[in-house]
């Protein structure tokens, strides 16, 4: 029997040595330490700001307030341009952005369309109203709208209001159409554009946004000498920040939140300065009514 219990002894110690097994790693049930966390990737908040001024213009102004909401928020934010107010439309129904900045007129078709809500609005100024300026060359003889006839018009975009359902509602008090009050029409599909076009002699005239007007003047002073504005419109409601319908209540009370908050945080002032704006205030749509009322009576075509 002890033969047996050392040759048995031998086997296990000869199985234990070989080469071809390894030992059993061990296990500290002493060692506590938490493991790892993989990494998450957060989706970014898209915010789209519609076409008012120049795509590089856009960016220049609004970088400041998309690096200050992603700060807030503690997650990135990306910045969505499409050419046209009716892109950024699409966009806000179809969930491809959370937060838009759009024209009045954008408000209006996209509140019909699809329901698209109200968020907040800037105030300048103290107030929530902005103006159409029908503004010429400096050297030009035109006074208003009827010194235009046979004259080379800008348009800013096709459904935007100030820069041309306005303009439109001028020429047809007149009795006529645009398309046969002017010798000829084009877009510019940005309020700045059009007012560059007029200064450098590419139109007899064009009726823009007056906030973005004096934006404008404001970082290129030369302009006030090549332009001059002719006729200013009634107040309008303000172009507004608006969301889906359909966007999580309590993202949109954080949204709302922010920016409401904006006026009283030294970190967000700058943000505000670089787009011409000194807080962001709740509004109705009860302001735009009278925006709709022209809106409603005016014909544009797709195409002038």
């Amino acid at each position: 029997m002890r033969k047996r219990m050392v040759f048995l002894l031998l086997l296990f110690l000869l199985a234990a040595c070989s080469p071809g097994v390894k030992p059993a790693a061990t296990v500290n049930l002493s060692d506590l330490s938490p493991l790892p966390t993989p990494a998450l990737e957060q989706t970014p908040l898209r915010v789209a700001v519609a076409s008012v001024i120049s795509p590089q213009g856009t960016v220049e102004s609004y970088s400041l307030l998309l690096d200050y909401l992603s700060q807030k928020l503690e997650r990135p934010v990306e910045l969505v341009q499409r050419r046209t107010y009716l892109e950024v439309n699409d966009l806000i129904e179809q969930g491809g952005v959370d937060l838009a900045f759009v024209c009045t007129s954008a408000y209006i078709v996209g509140h019909e369309d699809f329901g698209m809500e109200l968020l907040a609005a800037p105030q300048v100024n103290g107030e929530t109203v902005y103006h159409a300026y029908l503004i010429v060359p400096a050297n030009s003889p035109a006074r208003d709208i009827a010194d235009l006839r046979g004259k080379v018009f800008a348009f800013t975009d096709p459904i935007s209001f100030t820069g041309r359902a306005y303009p439109t509602s001028l020429v047809e008090q007149l009795g006529t159409t645009p398309e046969a009050f002017f010798s000829r029409t084009f877009f510019t599909y940005s309020h700045d554009e059009a007012i560059y076009a007029v200064a450098n002699g590419l139109a007899d005239g064009a009726s823009v946004d007056s906030l973005v007007y004096q934006y404008a003047l404001g970082r290129d002073p030369a302009l006030a000498k090549k332009v001059k504005v002719i006729h200013q419109s009634p107040p309008f409601g303000i172009p507004p920040v608006v969301v889906n319908p359909a966007l999580r209540p309590q993202v949109k009370a954080e949204l709302q939140s922010l920016l409401l908050d904006m006026a009283q945080d030294a970190e967000a002032q700058a943000a505000l300065r670089a787009i011409g704006v000194e807080r962001f205030v709740l509004i109705s749509d009860e302001a735009y009514a009278s925006v709709r009322s022209i809106m409603q009576g005016v014909s544009l075509p797709a195409q002038p």
